[in-house]
């Protein structure tokens, strides 16, 4: 699946900022970045990596944010008149 073809099925960059506790010193948290293609607003892709996380990683999640980028719309779009092509 190409790009475009994502954006126009209800995919969107997503972005996660992961709050979890550091497995050795519990009382300390630390962030982690997680960052995807996936399908708002019941985020699949997202949901399936903090499962993983909860089953195989040790540090106990603490919160996560989560931003996407919206729409796609016309204004997004532009056109070219020529191709350049350079040796």
């Amino acid at each position: 699946m190409d790009d475009l073809e994502s954006l126009l099925e209800d995919y969107r960059l997503t972005t996660a900022e992961i709050f979890y506790h550091l497995p050795d010193h519990p009382d300390l948290l630390q962030t982690y970045v997680w960052q995807s293609l996936d399908r708002v607003p019941d985020f699949p892709k997202l949901n399936q990596f903090l499962d993983f996380w909860e089953n195989q990683l040790d540090g106990k999640l603490h919160s996560v944010r989560v931003a996407y980028v919206g729409e796609v719309e016309a204004s997004d779009w532009q056109y070219s008149n020529c191709i350049l092509t350079v040796h």
